[in-house]
């Protein structure tokens, strides 16, 4: 029997108002795993007036106390790491090794962002006029919208969720409808850990829910992660009532090796970028920019390397690529390859479906001979599929890379201390590796690209906090009497 989920609205468990339901599927089995509500308008208003009046009390709780059920939450989730990781990759399909680093990102994220709760730092400066004291601290918004994405079902929301919460909000959070049954364990979690009903709500269902958010006019925030095409209907929506959006959508990453790279660690990041999680990460590997002295020892390398890897369900130990997390993800892959195909770049190893009587698996994808204007080579795929493009210096492969519309991650590969540096300088893209893959991340460091990959917000580390706190400036004035403004500096001296 597949699981019943149901959305947290105000502390009870319930489902939709409409008693409307929808499927999720094992993308491994085709089976489906469980059953959740499609939330409405209706619903989603009820998730926000319980987040509004829950608002009122939490935004008084001291952050020492929100960061303390924040350290609970981290421990339950150590508990069940196990348990929740086997059921992300029943959800949506990447293999055990990831979903139990998906979980661990959470972990990770609740202890940084509990700690906030004794910092939230703000800051202290001179003022002009004398007997007066001047600071900067952060201030809690009010409900904020969270939209995110199935590809990391709890790492993701842990970004949004966690850092909002110890700023002092309140939440409605609508996950993709390809993993409700994840996010509701996770919820779970917070529920467990002592959070006061109201202060978390989930609401589950598709575009329509999403959609009802974003438009609330009592939800100050909208944090968005997703496709490039939803985001931006996001932001259009939510911007046009004053609201602050942080959107994190595609990518186009790409890895650069050069002549002098060590070959064999260049191998290994380059198949675990492009291939880990069947390539449907938004910091995945999808374009290998390649100098031409290296390139045939590489793409011989790359080619052996990918038919080695195991496609098969995620649970298994073995498998090194699960399925796609449906069939439209599937078929979207199915597209491009024939794309790439019709454009001319030379298919050296996959380009088709794995058979394994069901589910939406497909092989590790290779091309080479890809020219950087060929569509493979510019637009989100989302899957196992990796295009090389040749090149003949650094500065072509910088070129190479900051001309893509997205900006999120790139890497290079070089021995060179002074190649490495130039490429520092010169990647436009808001996270660039040395010598590893484009894939990975710290919660102590900001995340987030630039150009269409984003808007210029930031998740993970200091820079987490800034979409869900505003500043406010406070000055004190300790002289005992009113002082009328000075101008100008002397008359500011001169004044007893």
């Amino acid at each position: 029997m597949p699981d019943i989920v149901q959305n947290y609205i105000g502390g009870k468990w319930s489902q939709a108002q409409s008693g409307e339901t929808f499927p999720t599927y094992n993308p491994a089995t085709e089976e489906i795993l469980a059953v959740a509500p499609t939330s409405s308008t209706n619903d989603v208003n009820a998730a926000v007036n319980a987040a509004k009046a829950a608002y009122k009390h939490w935004r008084l709780t001291p952050a020492p106390r929100r960061g303390e059920i924040l350290f609970k939450v981290a421990q339950i989730l150590t508990e069940r790491k196990e348990q929740l990781a086997r059921l992300m990759t029943q959800e949506m399909g990447k293999i055990l090794a990831e979903t139990r680093g998906d979980v661990q990102e959470a972990i990770d994220m609740a202890y940084y962002m509990g700690g906030e709760g004794r910092r939230l730092l703000g800051y202290t400066a001179p003022v002009e006029m004398p007997n007066k004291f001047g600071m900067a601290m952060r201030d809690s918004v009010g409900v904020i919208g969270l939209i995110t994405p199935w590809n990391f079902p709890i790492a993701v929301p842990s970004w949004k969720i966690l850092p909002a919460l110890i700023a002092g909000n309140t939440i409605v959070f609508k996950p993709s409808e390809d993993t409700p049954a994840t996010s509701a364990a996770f919820v779970k979690v917070f529920e467990d850990a002592g959070l006061p009903p109201g202060v978390l709500n989930l609401v589950t269902g598709a575009g329509a829910a999403g959609a009802a958010l974003a438009n609330h006019p009592d939800v100050r925030v909208i944090s968005f992660t997703g496709s490039t095409d939803t985001g931006l209907k996001v932001y259009s929506q939510a911007a046009s009532l004053g609201k602050k959006v942080s959107l994190e959508m595609g990518g186009k990453n790409a890895i650069i090796v050069l002549d002098d790279a060590n070959l064999d660690l260049a191998v290994d990041a380059i198949i675990w970028s492009a291939f880990g999680t069947t390539g449907q990460r938004c910091t995945a590997t999808s374009r290998l920019i390649v100098q031409s002295g290296i390139k045939p020892k590489l793409i011989d390398a790359l080619v052996a390397k990918s038919k080695t890897l195991k496609v098969g369900d995620g649970l298994d130990d073995k498998t090194n690529v699960g399925p796609l997390v449906n069939a439209k993800g599937r078929d979207k892959v199915e597209k491009y390859v024939e794309i790439g195909k019709q454009e001319g770049a030379k298919l050296l190893v996959g380009g088709q479906r794995t058979d394994m009587g069901k589910g939406y698996f497909y092989a590790p994808t290779l091309f080479s001979d890809v020219s950087r204007s060929m569509r493979i080579a510019r637009e989100e795929i989302f899957g196992p599929v990796l295009s090389a493009i040749e090149v003949a210096s650094l500065d072509e492969a910088v070129e190479v890379n900051n001309e893509s519309a997205y900006g999120l991650s790139s890497s290079i590969f070089t021995e060179n201390v002074n190649a490495a540096f130039r490429a520092i300088r010169d990647l436009t893209t808001g996270i660039v590796y040395i010598n590893h893959g484009t894939t990975g991340a710290e919660i102590q460091f900001p995340f987030g690209g630039t150009r269409g990959t984003g808007n210029g917000m930031r998740e993970a580390g200091q820079a987490g906090m800034d979409s869900f706190t505003e500043w406010k400036s406070v000055y004190v004035d300790f002289s005992g009497r009113l002082q009328r403004a000075q101008i100008d500096t002397e008359s500011v001296l001169q004044e007893p």
